[in-house]
């Protein structure tokens, strides 16, 4: 199984890979993950990365696809593997499948988290982060007992750059305007299996294990 999870900023979707990936023992790759080891470990494709990501740059497809092929022929790798936020783009998902047909496979599904972006404005602005531990807090879903206050630290409870409104509709934006395609590409192929992603995670997980027909046992 190789599955794609799609889905705008704050629909849920790495949270979800990483609960499905330690129940099933499935590995979750996530680029920024990889971007970041790559990085920190100072490996070729790290360093590369690190001279477009220094001067702002988005870091080139072939960079990406360079991590992904190299983590994908680990060993845990072989039973299958979740990609967590990638491909995002028509070009990102041909190479994807021309890196998988050098192994003699193929993306078996394709999950995309929907939600309203009203909603997700909602969800994401709202978080709170303390200064000091990193704690997360939500201003209505799970609030601190004082308000700015970190209930396990005592530290201040702050809005992230990224957290901001403007911010938040920024890179909406810019995801509907690469995602649309990519969500009739895999529609197309018959891959396509959306979730509702302003459900409960307990609900979302189990749609998720739904749509992949995965046993639900442990």
């Amino acid at each position: 199984m190789i599955s794609v999870f799609l889905g705008p900023p704050g629909s849920g979707k790495g949270t979800q890979a990483k609960k499905f990936s330690a129940e099933k023992g499935v590995p979750q790759l996530s680029t920024g993950d990889m971007l970041r080891q790559a990085i920190s470990a100072g490996t070729a494709l790290g360093r590369s990365a690190q001279e477009f990501m220094s001067r702002g740059a988005l870091v080139p497809d072939e960079v990406v696809i360079g991590l992904i092929r190299e983590r994908t022929q680990r060993p845990d790798c072989q039973g299958g593997f979740i990609l967590d936020g990638f491909p995002r783009t028509i070009p990102q998902a041909t190479a994807l499948d021309a890196l998988l047909s050098e192994i003699s496979r193929e993306v078996s599904a394709a999950i995309l988290f929907e939600i309203q972006d009203s909603a997700l404005v909602a969800r994401l602005t709202g978080r709170r982060t303390c200064v000091t531990c990193g704690a997360m807090y939500h201003l209505l879903s799970m609030p601190p007992r004082k308000t700015g206050v970190c209930d396990q630290c005592g530290g201040e409870l702050i809005q992230r750059d990224d957290d901001r409104e403007d911010v938040i509709r920024k890179r909406l934006a810019v995801y509907h305007q690469q995602t649309a395609p990519l969500v009739e590409f895999y529609r197309q192929r018959g891959m396509l299996s959306p979730v509702d992603a302003s459900a409960s995670p307990d609900a979302v997980y189990r749609e998720v294990k739904s749509k992949l027909a995965v046993d639900t046992q442990p």
